[in-house]
């Protein structure tokens, strides 16, 4: 019989009172939700003004995620990132996202453009994980 999937929610984990769990365990796999690059404890605070410091602050939330499970960027298995400027983002943000991976270790991935994203924010990153 599978066991009950497992809602994790973290007050150290940067949270705003919104109705989403962090992350969802499953079946051997955890599924993170949509990092924007946002800082939750400093909310009024700017986000970065250029493509490349919204992507590293959208990975930095991940890892934020993904640290308190034990587990890092080479458990990820897909990414998903939403762009609300696909044609003049896109290769900007693929050089930093890049950078957080092992060479030959890149997880499967799909990019979407978008109209809009929650904060004003031009970056969306959700991931899925898998424990070894």
């Amino acid at each position: 019989m599978a066991s009950e999937p497992v809602f994790h929610r973290f007050v150290e984990a940067r949270v705003i009172d919104l109705p989403f769990s962090q992350a969802v365990e499953a079946g051997g796999f955890v599924f993170l939700a949509g990092q924007v690059p946002n800082d939750p404890p400093n909310d009024g605070r700017p986000l970065p003004g250029d493509i490349e410091g919204q992507t590293r602050l959208a990975m930095e939330n991940l890892a934020f995620v993904l640290t308190p499970l034990g587990l890092d960027f080479s458990h990820l298995v897909a990414t998903r990132i939403f762009l609300t400027n696909f044609a003049r983002d896109f290769d900007r943000m693929n050089a930093v996202y890049r950078s957080y991976f092992s060479k030959g270790r890149l997880p499967a991935r799909t990019c979407i453009g978008v109209t809009a994203l929650a904060g004003g924010a031009r970056i969306e990153i959700d991931a899925i994980a898998r424990r070894p």
